[in-house]
């Protein structure tokens, strides 16, 4: 019998991360690679790892993510919304304390388009009076 996988879908900025969760050890794969070798970022790991803080589920389960787009920040956030999201399948009870921690929102701010007539989003050419 296959045991058991519960699936969430992150997303923050421009990244988009699937997550599966597997009944483990705490193994957290990215891109089939291990998170150390993929975020190369201490404090970003410590994002990605936010939601079993918070449930208190650190250790038992293995994470699989494929993620897409953006950067590192965008990304480790993304898995983090994953991560949650799946949570949620293993025990409803988790709602609660995700959703008061914060990690069931989807981050809304994205990069503001260029305008033109600008340099980029908001920066102008230097004002002359004279």
């Amino acid at each position: 019998m296959a045991e058991a996988q519960y699936r969430g879908t992150g997303r923050r900025k421009n990244s988009v991360a699937r997550v599966r969760l597997v009944p483990g050890t705490g193994k957290i794969t990215v891109n089939d690679r291990p998170i150390e070798e993929y975020i190369p970022f201490a404090n970003l790991r410590q994002v990605v790892v936010q939601p079993f803080g918070v449930t208190e589920t650190n250790g038992n389960y293995d994470v699989i993510a494929n993620v897409n787009g953006g950067g590192f920040s965008g990304q480790s956030g993304a898995i983090r919304h994953g991560i949650a999201r799946a949570l949620l399948d293993v025990d409803p009870d988790f709602r609660a304390p995700l959703k008061k921690a914060g990690l069931l929102t989807r981050d809304p701010r994205m990069k503001e388009r260029k305008k033109y007539g600008l340099k980029k989003a908001r920066k102008a050419a230097q004002f002359s009076k004279r």
